[in-house]
């Protein structure tokens, strides 16, 4: 069985199940070719990275930037990328410890070793502060990041259900994450300092800041005028590049006021992180919301392309109705089928 790559980390807002959305819809490729084409992915609030790994393994762009406020986020992925070694030798120790524990044991030990990163991290190094973390995040609640007064500010998520059998974390999983951060710049800083100054054509620039409504605040706060400032940017890239800009929709047409020409796609779905609606009968249930997508052009441009080169190759308009109610990812496979044929047809022609 291919191994499937994943982010290090559940991270309340992740991308990982969006995507498939997005693919589905047209707005993200799922095969790269003459018109579908990625050298360089911004991403300045990093997160989890689920979309990180999926322009990577579509498009293989040659240059990367990441970045995020949170210093302690950072400091993991840059663990693995220059320590990798050291990194799991600590993680290890962690979870040989953990795995034959009983549940209260394991509970226990969770907040004992919170504890120990919240008041004496001054005495580790930056890769042993970075290990602990990571497993405290492996086992706490729901990849929600919550900061406490009686962790020191630091993290003070609670624990999750603590019910991992044989392994806490995938080893290869981290060894993979290494090996694609050597060629990745990281970065700690505010979103505007971290996008470089270069403009390089064909890049991706991937926005996921915290979202308007939203209780989960990363360990920042990201108000309305943040919001339009990012918007404003979104609408500075050009249209040899490409922008998607993710947030939700609160129904008070804030982004549909400062959009300009870039274009929205909505889709609904439930947050379960700290969104909890409350029934009629006082029970609470995930909160149903609509997130939106902020895109430029050149995504737009691609959708249409994809849809013209059924006409451009002259394919019969029944290819793609041999069956009833064909879905989007199917026409897109199709069409991308097509593109790719035909711009093998042209080498050869050479």
């Amino acid at each position: 069985m291919k191994k499937i790559n994943k982010p290090l980390f559940m991270w309340a807002g992740g991308k990982t199940r969006m995507i498939k959305k997005y693919t589905e819809s047209g707005l993200l490729p799922e095969t790269s070719n003459l018109y579908n084409t990625v050298d360089n992915y911004v991403e300045p609030f990093f997160g989890g990275g689920a979309m990180f790994l999926h322009i990577n393994k579509i498009f293989k762009p040659k240059t990367c930037t990441i970045n995020d406020i949170n210093p302690s986020i950072v400091n993991i992925y840059t663990s693995i990328k220059n320590n990798y070694e050291e990194f799991i030798e600590e993680v290890d120790i962690l979870e040989e410890r953990y795995i034959p524990m009983k549940k209260e044991d394991r509970k226990k030990y969770y907040y004992e070793l919170r504890n120990q990163h919240a008041f004496e991290y001054t005495k580790w190094s930056k890769v042993k502060e970075a290990s602990y973390l990571f497993f405290l995040m492996k086992t706490g609640f729901n990849g929600l990041w919550q900061i406490n007064k009686n962790t020191n500010n630091r993290f003070g998520t609670p624990s999750g259900l603590l019910h991992q059998k044989e392994n806490v974390y995938d080893k290869d999983n981290v060894k993979f994450w290494s090996d694609i951060l050597q060629s990745t710049t990281i970065t700690c800083k505010n979103w505007k300092e971290s996008i470089p100054e270069e403009k390089i054509k064909n890049s991706f620039y991937f926005l996921d800041p915290p979202y308007r409504g939203s209780f989960t605040s990363y360990g920042q706060t990201f108000d309305d005028q943040a919001q339009t400032d990012l918007v404003t940017f979104a609408k500075s890239v050009s249209d040899d590049s490409t922008v998607f800009l993710c947030n939700d929709d609160v129904n008070d047409n804030f982004f549909q006021d400062i959009q300009g020409h870039l274009k929205i796609e909505s889709y609904q779905l439930k947050h379960t992180a700290g969104r909890r609606a409350t029934n009629a009968d006082g029970t609470r249930s995930a909160k149903s919301v609509k997130e939106i997508v902020m895109y430029n052009n050149k995504i737009n441009g691609t959708r249409d392309i994809n849809k013209n080169t059924i006409n451009v190759l002259n394919v019969p308009s029944g290819l793609l109705h041999q069956k009833e109610n064909v879905n989007d990812k199917e026409k897109n496979t199709i069409v991308n089928f097509l593109i790719n044929t035909f711009l093998k047809f042209l080498s050869k022609t050479k």
